[in-house]
């Protein structure tokens, strides 16, 4: 995935305007088939898969048996007894392992077919006027397609399974279709999608977009150390299901008293605290920035950071250490952006 194709902020606001175009071949997806698929993705996972309907995806956790987090995830059930678990890319070798490991006892398999499936999104307020006016697909539950859930649909000879989902805040469909027509299926929508604002778009402007909506990325926000309570993720967590799952006895018990929780952060100026940056309450060292920037819809600078609980409550002042200067933040509610509705 390139980090950009021309400008930072051009591809963020075509994003919230119009429509930006994502190539997240990258993704790493794993598929569960069998007649205990459910079940066993209901032990492997936070959630509890088994109670999404054919067509509907549920966002979830893969948790280490020490209650911290191996890879946040998104599954979609493509039939009574098949899965497909989309994992991020830097995690494809560790989340396939686990799966295939968790899931043996049960009567099913699970394999990687990453290689076999290429990602295409499409996100912004007129992702769907374009995507319903490409040449050559045909998704017949498009229009009737609501917010995670996903449909069958062609491109072409081609395959195509189309979800309402994405990691922008916006409105958006991620296109999952052979790699050999991945290339025609993004043609397509550019040219089609150009008329009306749509642009190809990068990492850059994918990680600002994430981050105003409050989206929490692996490697920053969420790891090994960290519990899902902690990074605002407890909901996700699926305690009330029978039967154990991989982490439970360690949430149940729940990180240490004093554990850093996840907050945002809007600074006074104009410079953006960034990863690693420390956070003060008054001469006191209480956290850490974990992503920052300059909100390019808001004009000013966001950051999430993880703070000792005192120092959590909306409306606390705190200061970022931005390159020796302090700079005054103010703890705020996530997201820092939502859609219009």
């Amino acid at each position: 995935m390139p980090v950009r194709y021309n400008s930072d902020l051009a591809e963020h606001h075509a994003v919230r305007t119009a429509a930006g175009l994502f190539d997240l071949s990258h993704m790493a997806e794993i598929v569960v088939i069998g007649p205990e698929a459910a079940e066993a993705l209901d032990y492997a996972l936070a959630g509890k898969l088994s109670a999404i309907a054919v067509g509907q995806a549920k966002y979830s956790l893969l948790l280490a048996r020490e209650g911290g987090i191996v890879d946040d995830l998104v599954v979609y059930r493509t039939g009574d007894d098949r899965f497909i678990v989309v994992a991020n890319a830097s995690n494809r070798e560790v989340a396939a392992r686990e799966l295939l490991e968790r899931t043996s006892p049960f009567d099913c398999e699970a394999y990687d077919e990453s290689d076999d499936i290429a990602l295409i999104a499409i996100q912004g307020p007129k992702s769907f006027e374009i995507l319903s006016q490409v040449p050559g697909i045909d998704v017949p539950g498009l229009s009737e397609l609501k917010y995670y859930w996903s449909t069958p649909g062609r491109f072409g000879d081609h395959e195509l399974l189309v979800a309402r989902t994405g990691y922008t805040g916006e409105d958006g469909f991620e296109l999952y279709v052979a790699p050999d027509a991945a290339a025609a299926l993004w043609a397509a929508i550019a040219e089609t999608g150009a008329g009306s604002g749509l642009v190809p778009a990068g990492l850059a402007s994918r990680d600002t977009l994430r981050l105003e909506a409050g989206m929490p990325l692996y490697g920053h926000e969420l790891g090994l150390t960290t519990f899902p309570v902690q990074a605002g993720l407890g909901r996700v967590v699926a305690l009330s299901k029978p039967g154990d799952f991989v982490g439970r006895s360690a949430v149940e018990a729940g990180p240490p008293a004093a554990a850093r929780m996840l907050v945002g952060l809007v600074s006074e100026g104009k410079r953006a605290g960034r990863a690693d940056y420390l956070v003060f309450d008054g001469e006191t060292e209480v956290g850490i920035v974990t992503s920052g920037a300059l909100s390019p819809t808001l004009a000013v600078p966001i950051a999430m950071a993880y703070v000792r609980p005192e120092s959590s409550g909306v409306g606390t002042e705190l200061h970022i250490d931005v390159r020796g200067s302090r700079v005054a933040a103010s703890v705020v509610a996530l997201p820092f952006y939502k859609k219009p509705e």
